[in-house]
């Protein structure tokens, strides 16, 4: 059997409904939503470990082809890959618990943070914990890329989409959204089709339109409705108004993840809305990178801080503590509308041959697009400064050789060789390299 022909039979490959059971999932979502450290590349390596690797949930193919889609999307793609997931193995219900319970344990922890940051504008010990847990994550990162890399590139084709991706994304900073859809296009030029591929996709359902709308429809209210009462009693002026709606126009653009907007958000908190400080900005950044769940719960710390600053009566927890909720549910309930959806038809598509290898050349670049995000985690974990540097087009990231941070590599070494030498298991050696971290900190 030929690469190609096995990836294929990959894709095939169905989920049995009903063959995990509910609450063995909630479990597992859980533990997920818990040790999600390490930015997109590190929820997903976590994911791929998770529900490929050990547990079995889904195939490879399955897998990737969740991923292909959801990395098309705006928001967070770990979260939204993470709903798609649920939503194939439970459907709604799956679906549903999968990214809740994926973004609330970060969003507890984000919000807790915020009001001792508020108060008392002191994280030194959070910061200590989870410096450890960085290291860690990085070794499962690149684990997670290997091995994906190893599956989803068959042939020359595929390298050379990865490649390029890579080189396009690392070197030129080329927007996200234009290498994926490029790849897209590429893969789908690139396709011929046989007369086995026709007669398979001839046997594909059809989506119901009447259940598409009404799910549109169900969460376009879900989302926006509770926005709309906001405005409606306190104004458009009011500090809840604007974070609704501004974070919800925020969900819509995010495409490529958090980073590519962080730069937009910063300067519309800072100048336009005058909400927070810009050293505040940066430490909410610090915050949401330390802390498990997608890096866009930053939104969450500067929901906070609009409310804990909102004037009349000097700064309280009340105000705070709905401008972050109402951040929290603008930012993320328009994922759900995406997945439930989309999703659909995207399976449907699964028996579309010129369309599939349209996604697996998106799979291609997503392997490079991992590894641009890999490099970037690990010259953030390893130094403690990284300049800059652009020629023309051409931009390089350069780290200061005297700020190696001798225990963060220390760490990772650790964790590499508690994975995958002694099998120690996830849970287990973030809470080594935690517990490492600190003393190291401590210590240091």
């Amino acid at each position: 059997m030929s690469p190609s022909d096995q990836s294929d039979r990959e894709l095939e490959t169905e989920v049995v409904p009903g063959a995990v059971s509910f609450a063995e999932a909630l479990r597992a979502w859980a533990g997920l939503g818990l040790l999600s450290f390490g930015g997109p590349s590190g929820q997903i390596a976590l994911m791929h470990r998770m529900l490929v690797e050990e547990r079995r949930w889904l195939s490879e193919g399955r897998f990737l082809h969740a991923l292909n889609f959801c990395m098309l999307l705006p928001g967070p793609e770990a979260m939204q890959l993470a709903t798609y997931t649920g939503w194939l193995l439970h459907g709604w219900r799956g679906g549903l618990a999968a990214g809740l319970l994926f973004v609330l344990p970060g969003a507890l922890v984000v919000f807790a943070l915020s009001a001792i940051y508020a108060a008392f504008g002191q994280t030194v010990l959070v910061e200590a914990v989870f410096f450890g847990v960085k290291a860690a994550v990085l070794a499962i990162v690149f684990e997670a890329l290997r091995r994906i890399a190893g599956r989803a590139l068959k042939g020359r084709f595929d390298w050379a989409v990865a490649v390029v991706a890579f080189i396009a994304m690392f070197f030129l900073d080329a927007p996200f959204p234009l290498v994926v859809l490029a790849a897209g296009v590429a893969g789908f030029l690139a396709g011929g089709r046989s007369p086995e591929d026709l007669e398979g996709e001839a046997a594909q359902p059809s989506v119901p339109w009447r259940r598409t709308l009404g799910t549109v429809a169900l969460w376009l209210g879900l989302w926006l409705g509770p926005l709309v009462l906001l405005t409606l009693a306190f104004g458009s002026d009011h500090v809840l108004s604007q974070v609704g709606w501004f974070f919800s126009k925020l969900a819509v653009v995010t495409f490529g993840g958090a980073y590519a907007v962080l730069a937009y958000m910063a300067q519309q908190a800072v100048e336009g809305y005058g909400w927070l400080a810009p050293g505040q900005m940066l430490d909410g950044l610090g915050l949401a990178e330390t802390t498990p769940g997608p890096l866009i719960l930053v939104t969450v710390f500067v929901g906070f801080l609009a409310g804990w600053g909102e004037a009349g009566g000097g700064p309280t927890m009340l105000m705070a503590s709905v401008a972050a909720l109402v951040t929290l549910w603008a930012t993320f309930a328009p994922c759900f509308l995406w997945i439930f959806a989309g999703a659909p038809y995207i399976e449907r598509l699964r028996g579309n041959v010129r369309l599939r290898r349209a996604l697996a050349a998106v799979t291609a670049a997503v392997v490079g697009v991992i590894l641009n995000l890999s490099l970037w985690f690990g010259l953030h974990v390893l130094f403690a400064r990284i300049d800059e540097q652009a020629w023309g087009f051409v931009r390089l990231l350069v780290p200061s050789v005297a700020s190696f941070d001798v225990a963060a590599a220390a760490l990772f070494v650790i964790a590499a060789v508690a994975l995958f030498r002694f099998q120690l298991g996830i849970p287990r050696t973030l809470a080594l390299c935690a517990g490492l971290g600190l003393l190291a900190r401590l210590v240091l």
